[in-house]
This record gives structure tokens, sequence and C-alpha cells, in this order.
């Protein structure tokens, strides 16, 4: 029965009966006490005990991250990442560069290109792509992941004519005046695209998310829910990888995998369902698109968009598909996770919801960022999570409040709104779109602008505090899998996992220091990860 004592930190517990603590006691993962140094040390000190002093530094129940895609961070360790690019010149240069290393007909993979952070203009066009990557077809996905760039060799590889078909939902983005491809898709255009990119080696995957796994770590995440069939392979193999990882070797990270309704024929194939698994590795919930994305205007709105009058954006699906979708999670016990951008994705989600009785595990509206009066009560139901990404935020201020006008702007994003009117709300990433980093997130949800502005937040109104922020990346990642009875409070009989800090949070003058503070150490069941 191994034992060990967390003594001399600085431990926030968000237990409202032991609020902070000096010691943490730990027996075979699980929490069996907390107090004071004194006490823990007289009560449970003995030779065979491990001790482990935390040297003053502040301590948090570890952090969730309730909505990425690990294996998308793992290919920003495979492709060309094109995050932080700051200009189309900059852009093609680095794409120049990859290309140059490439064999001819080899798939140049990249992704986290943002045209809203160019100083010199907007995204490259074919032509340009064709200009320093003659030889290799080009697939270039946006921050968003709703909008992809290909050059000419890549539409040549797929055969593209102009009159292909293209998936429901998608768009090839045509010149107005040539009537021939930009480059530019939207939505499952993609998947004309896709369909020809040779897939990676089982092997090359599997050590791109474990590369992403430790990277997850690092930042002081102990727990994820993921989303990645559709991009490793599938059921079969995403769950072997991860259970290898995870279940065989020696990862740590708890993962929690959401699973895209294509694949939900195949989970009942193998008899699993929401909850399948252990603490480590389980199955979530099941992942439906509602809409796209406000880069493109694309997430789908009640009211036009006030810069594209007469332009609504796009539902994935029809009312009756996304019915039937719901219907079948339901008649397998599984909960939903819906992306929902704009606020009609969130009414036509809700309306299919309420005809359909509670499932054993919170239904959860990934994203929720713009929402109505009249739908937050709707929100506001224990069994139903508001799945907030706060990061959102900084990449699409200033240029959203054009696409959306002023009148919406107090919807958007409102995330004190929906906590005090009691929804619950997790916090996550999005990564790869946003940095897997919940200190910018929380960064975010406190300022409501990006680090090193000055300005007092985009609609200061629904700025977060920092303990508010703080418990989306505990209590609410719990709450978002129910799994509250073991996670999210560092409380007696809880998993013992802990994120440690260089710094107190709540003690910090100015809320950019939130982004210069390291995490000293990971805790995953009272291991030090890092």
């Amino acid at each position: 029965m191994s034992k060990t004592i967390f003594t001399n930190g600085k431990i926030y517990t968000l237990d409202r009966m032991h609020p902070v603590v000096e010691a943490i006691v730990v027996e075979n993962g699980r929490i069996v006490d907390v107090g004071s140094d004194h006490d823990m040390n007289l009560q449970w000190g003995r030779a065979e005990v491990t001790v482990v002093d935390l040297q003053g530094k502040m301590v948090t129940p570890g952090l969730t991250d309730s909505h990425l895609h690990l294996s998308g961070v793992a290919f920003h360790f495979l492709d060309l990442d094109l995050s932080g690019v700051r200009s189309k010149s900059e852009m093609l240069a680095r794409i120049k560069e990859r290309a140059n290393s490439i064999e001819p007909g080899k798939w140049l993979i990249g992704m986290g290109w943002d045209e809203n952070l160019f100083t010199d203009g907007t995204f490259p066009t074919i032509d340009e792509l064709d200009f320093v990557a003659p030889h290799c077809p080009i697939y270039l996905k946006r921050t968003c992941h709703h909008a992809f760039l290909v050059n000419s060799k890549a539409l040549e590889v797929c055969q593209y004519h102009s009159g292909i078909s293209v998936p429901r939902g998608g768009t090839v983005v045509l010149d107005p005046y040539s009537n021939t491809p930009t480059g530019l898709l939207l939505e499952a255009a993609s998947q004309i695209v896709t369909a020809h990119i040779p897939e990676r080696s089982y092997e090359e995957l599997k050590a791109g998310l474990g590369q992403a796994m430790d990277f997850a770590v690092k930042k002081g995440i102990t727990s994820v829910h993921t989303n990645d069939p559709a991009y490793l392979g599938g059921l079969d193999q995403t769950y072997k990888m991860y259970d290898e990882l995870i279940n065989q070797e020696t990862k740590d990270l708890r993962c929690n995998l959401l699973i895209d309704y294509p694949f939900l024929n195949r989970l009942k194939e193998r008899g699993m369902s929401a909850g399948s698994g252990n603490d480590k590795l389980q199955i979530g919930a099941m992942k439906i698109f509602a809409d796209g994305a406000f880069g493109r205007r694309t997430a789908l709105l009640s009211e036009a968009y006030h810069d594209e009058p007469g332009h609504f954006g796009e539902a994935m699906h029809d009312q009756e598909a996304l019915f039937q979708m719901v219907k079948e999670a339901r008649e397998f016990s599984m909960p939903i996770a819906v992306h929902t951008i704009g606020d009609q994705a969130l009414t036509n989600v809700l309306d299919i919801l309420d005809q359909f009785p509670r499932t054993a595990y919170r239904d959860r509206l990934i994203h929720t960022s713009l929402v109505r009066k009249d739908l937050i009560h709707r929100l506001a139901d224990p069994n139903r999570v508001a799945d907030i990404q706060p990061r959102f935020i900084v990449g699409d201020y200033p240029w959203i409040k054009e696409r959306l006008g002023e009148e919406r702007e107090q919807y958007l994003y409102a995330w004190k709104t929906l906590l005090t009117s009691g929804v619950l709300c997790a916090g996550g990433s999005d990564a790869p779109v946003e940095p897997v980093d919940p200190l910018l997130g929380i960064h975010a949800a406190v300022t409501r602008r990006a680090p090193g502005q000055k300005h007092e937040g985009w609609n200061k109104a629904e700025k977060l505090s920092l303990l508010d922020a703080v418990k989306l990346f505990t209590v609410g990642g719990a709450y978002a899998t129910n799994e509250e009875k073991i996670k999210g409070t560092l409380s007696r009989g809880k998993l013992a996992d802990m994120t440690v800090f260089s710094r107190d949070l709540f003690t910090i003058d100015e809320p950019d220091q939130l982004i210069v503070t390291n995490v000293e150490m990971t805790i995953i069941d009272g291991n030090i990860q890092s």
C-alpha cells in the first residue's frame, strides 16, 4: 500500500469543506486525507511513506481540456505548422521551404493558417501556391478546420472537373470571372481531396499521438476529452492506439474519447458505449456537427450575417437527419456532443433534444459561441453542458463585430451570463484550433483580450473571475463527463490528479502574468509526470 504526502503547498482544493490546505495524502492513486502539514505528517508520516515537498507552490485540481483533437495536435508534430504566421509572404515562404524538401508527387500537408492575422492581405491564391510548390500536391487546413487551401497539383491528383459532385455542406470556391477554382475549399468539400491523400502508417500516427499526449501533460493537463476517429483511421484503429499508449505502455493522461456519428454502429458491434473503459481511457459522447464557423460565414445564424445580408450560414444536416442521429444515439443510451457555433444551430439541436429523455450522461453543446436570451434557460439543464473555448475570443475579435453586428455582441461568448444563469460550463481549447495551454484559456476568460493588449476586453461585462475561469478547466471538465464524484476537486476519495504552478494565480497583480506562469509539476494518480 504505497502512500505519498504532498506537503508544504498552497493547495486550492475547490472543495467548499476544505478550500485551502497545506498537504494532501495519496494512497494508490486516490486522495485519502487533506489538511495542515502538521496534522497530515502526524497522522500519516511513517518511515516508509514518501514525502514530496511542494516548496510553497500553488496546487489546483488537475486541469482538464474538455474539447480538443489530440490527433490534430499530433499532426503539428508530423505536418507543416502554420499557426501564428503573420503574413501571406511568410506563409508562402514556409510552404516553399517545406516543398523544397519533398520529392515530386508527395503530399505537403499543413495546418493552422489564419488570414485574420495577416498584415499583407488575405490567404494565398492557387497561382501563388502553384508557384512555390509546383511539383507536389498541397492541402492546408485553416486554424478552424472548416476551410482548406489546395494547389493545382492537388486538384489534378483528385481529377477535379467542373461537374464533380461536391459533398453536402461543402463548397469549392470559384473565381467569379473565370469560374475556375481559387484553391479554397469550405467544409465537406475537403473530402474531394482527403480521399486521395495517402494514409499515414499506424506507427507514424501512434508516435505523433504519444508526443501530443506528452505535450498536454507538460501544460498541466491531467484529463482530455478528445475527438479523433475521423483523423486516426476509424474507431478500431483510434481505440487501439489509445489502449496501447495508456493501458499497455507508459502514458498516464486520462482520455475520454468522443465518437463521431459514422462510427456509432461499429461501437455497438464492439459492445461499447458511453462509460466503457476505465478511469484512464473511456468512451464518451457521440459527436455531431450542426454547423460550421464564423470565419467563413458557415456558422448557422437565426438572422443574416451583418456583413453579408441574406446569408445565414450553413446547416451540416437538415432537421430530419439531425433528429435521426440523436434518435440512434438515444436508442443506444448515448449522450451527444454537438458542434454548435451559431444561435440557429443551437436552436435546432435543443429543439431535437427536448423531444428525447435524458441519458445517464450529460449532453454537450460544444462551443455555444452565439446564444440568444430565449435559449439560455434551455441550456440551464442539469443534464446539459456548454462546452466553451475561451481562446476563441482572441482569434475572432475585432473582425467578428463587423460579421455579426453590435446588437448580437452581448450574446457572443457570453460566459458570465451562462454561468450566472445556472448553465454548467466546461473549458477547452479545441486544439489544434487554439493552443494546448489551459493558462491561455484562463487568461482569455478573465481578460477577453489577447495577451499584451491594453483595452478592457471585448464585451467586458462577460469577463469571468479568476476562480470561475479555473473552475471551467477543473470542476467543469468533470461535470462534462459525469465524473464529478472522482474528479474536479481535491477531495477525499477522489483521483489524485493535481497541477502545480510556479506562482499563486490568485495573488497575481496583472492578468498577463498568467501566461508567464510555469507548470512546475503535473501529477496523475499521485505520480509526478513532469
